[in-house]
């Protein structure tokens, strides 16, 4: 009788511990809208994970992983740090870059045991703006859901905004591209020096209104931006 007691409790406890992994579990539908007037996203990262891992975090200095992408776009360290956490993501959904008013295509993310969801993207033009979302909690309960994602200042280059070939490499001031063709010239730069270096809330591009001359590259009326400047629609299944 003992041993079946046993063998009893030893089941109900196994069906439990099945239960509550699979209710961990979670497949998601995403899909993420650029919602300003004149930026565009270069490739995103989005990535579930453990309530441990940060790709970023408000108010302290970036990792180099984080500044590469802040400053030139690139997502491989960052979705390196989400592979060496056992994470799972989804890199680069769009293809390409995300322009403005345009969606990704849904994509679909398995979490599996991951509880936490992120996402990184850069904007352009900008010399170290990034879009993030840190570990947002996943819902366990089947629905849609919607995270409206502010842009951060990593931090790390002072915001000249002048266009400069070549930028993008930490260490190298300038902003990298203006995919919309729709640079200024001869700027000659509004800040040498970032005072705050930890990841904040972006105050916006200032810009102004001389195509040529002036002290930026940016325009005041297309490359402004108010938060929030992403959509993300979450469906857990």
């Amino acid at each position: 009788m003992n041993n079946k007691k046993t063998l009893l409790a030893t089941s109900i406890a196994g069906l439990i511990a099945l239960s509550s992994a699979s209710a961990s579990a979670a497949e998601l539908t995403i899909k993420v809208t650029n919602l300003t007037h004149g930026m565009v996203f270069t490739p995103l990262l989005v990535a579930s994970h453990d309530s441990d891992t940060h790709l970023f975090k408000t108010g302290e200095a970036a990792s180099v992983a984080l500044q590469k992408m802040a400053e030139g776009g690139s997502i491989d360290d960052l979705g390196a740090e989400i592979d060496a956490a056992n994470g799972h993501k989804v890199a680069n959904p769009n293809a390409g870059l995300l322009m403005p008013g345009k969606s990704t295509p849904e994509f679909d993310l398995n979490t599996e045991s991951d509880t936490h969801l992120s996402l990184t993207a850069m904007l352009l033009p900008t010399n170290d703006a990034f879009a993030g979302v840190d570990a947002w909690t996943i819902p366990t309960e089947a629905g849609t859901y919607t995270i409206n994602v502010n842009a951060y200042d990593a931090g790390t280059e002072a915001n000249n905004e002048l266009y400069v070939m070549g930028a993008g490499m930490p260490g190298q001031l300038g902003i990298p591209a203006f995919p919309l063709g729709d640079a200024g010239e001869n700027g000659t730069g509004l800040s040498t020096e970032d005072t705050n270096k930890t990841v904040h809330i972006h105050p916006g591009n200032i810009g102004d209104a001389m195509q040529d001359g002036g002290k930026s590259d940016v325009s005041n009326t297309v490359h402004r931006w108010l938060n929030p400047v992403l959509r993300v629609t979450v469906t857990v299944k």
